[in-house]
């Protein structure tokens, strides 16, 4: 039965390879990667490998230089499989000297096609050795003399001598070639390494600009939340300013208010002491009038006093007399005693006039201090 190695990394794909080719009556051996296919190869010989180009391990690249670099293994046809096929897997694989490349995932029955086509193809080759073979050895006649088989042995020491010499150089070479392989596929996979590492350093470059570019854009933003914090202290301060004012404004309207009715109040006691000293005046004009009244009184009295004096005995006289001059003591008392009363409400008023004035000039102090701190804010 033809033996069927296939190599790759993915579960799916095998069972898949697997079912295909095991369907079309080969024997199949799965290996999950390329150290397993290397390890494989090492100890049987395939009649076809089967593997996928990028795997964790070893690649399919370097399972194909492997195959080519082992004498046993040398003709075995190697199929690669990969899920993009474009002119760079292509090149590495004429590199490695696979016999081609099939597309994955598998289209109906290209994979048993190919495998099948790869095995035709070695059987083709085998045979067209084998006619080259016989056409060249000719049949061996019968010798007939013995010196003329002495050459022919010589000449056929000599050739095999030639082949075994042209065989150990073709050994040398073809590892040569290998290593040469290898050793190109090493620079070519560190060169993808480079290309990724300056694809990173492109990238990180790009990155970094962005991080400098966001970096700058926050020390703008930090600038800015600091003038704001300037800004907003500001206001802060003259809010608090304008908080005290109002508080001021507002006490001042309270102490204003009160203010304002005690001058009612005084502004009534005003109007009261007004119509007092409308009433004293009254008073001092009827004291007037009694002082005038009195002085005409003591006239009279004189007059009387005299007339009595002159009419009248000396005792009856004396006795009015005294009678009269008693009323005119009781009378002079009484306008003296009211002279007092209004004298000390002349004094009350003035007091409570100065009292008046004095609160007058606090509100208008109050008044002012309430108008500067309105225009300030």
């Amino acid at each position: 039965m033809t033996k069927v190695l296939i190599a790759d990394d993915s579960i799916a794909v095998r069972k898949v390879a697997e079912r295909l080719l095991t369907e079309a009556g080969f024997g199949v051996t799965l290996a999950a990667n390329g150290e397993e296919a290397l390890a494989y190869l090492a100890k049987e010989t395939p009649d076809v490998v089967v593997s996928d180009v990028i795997m964790p391990d070893k690649s399919g690249y370097e399972v194909c230089t492997f195959v080519r670099g082992q004498r046993a293994l040398a003709n075995t046809p190697v199929l690669l499989i990969s899920g993009i096929v474009n002119d760079e897997v292509t090149k590495q694989a004429e590199s490695c000297h696979a016999d081609g490349v099939l597309k994955k995932p598998f289209q109906g029955t290209s994979l048993k096609d190919r495998v099948l086509e790869l095995l035709a193809k070695r059987q083709n080759i085998a045979t067209s050795v084998a006619k080259t073979v016989e056409t060249v050895i000719e049949p061996i006649e019968p010798i007939q003399d013995l010196g003329v088989i002495g050459n022919e042995l010589e000449a056929h020491r000599q050739a095999v001598t030639q082949v075994t010499s042209l065989e150990e150089e073709l050994r040398i070479e073809r590892d040569r070639v290998t290593y040469s392989t290898q050793r190109v596929m090493e620079l070519k996979e560190q060169l993808g390494r480079v290309k990724e590492l300056e694809s990173l350093l492109a990238s990180e470059r790009e990155q970094s600009a962005q991080l400098k570019k966001q970096l700058a854009e926050v020390d703008n933003i930090a600038i800015q939340m600091q003038e704001l914090e300037s800004l907003l202290k500001v206001e802060r301060e003259q809010t608090a300013e304008a908080k005290m004012q109002a508080s001021l404004a507002k006490s001042l309207g309270g102490r204003v208010r009160e203010l304002e009715a005690a001058l009612q109040a005084e502004r009534q006691a005003a109007k009261q002491l007004v119509e007092q000293m409308t009433e004293m005046e009254e008073a001092a004009t009827r004291f007037q009038q009694v002082s005038q009244q009195l002085v005409q009184e003591q006239e009279r009295t004189r007059n009387l006093t005299q007339r009595v004096t002159e009419t009248a005995p000396a005792s009856q006289k004396a006795h009015e007399f005294e009678a009269l001059l008693q009323m005119e003591r009781e009378r002079n008392s009484l306008l003296a005693k009211r002279m007092t009363e209004t004298e000390q409400e002349a004094e009350l008023a003035t007091k409570r006039f100065e009292e008046m004035a004095r609160k007058l000039g606090e509100i208008a102090g109050l008044a002012s201090q309430l108008g500067s701190g309105k225009r300030r804010p």
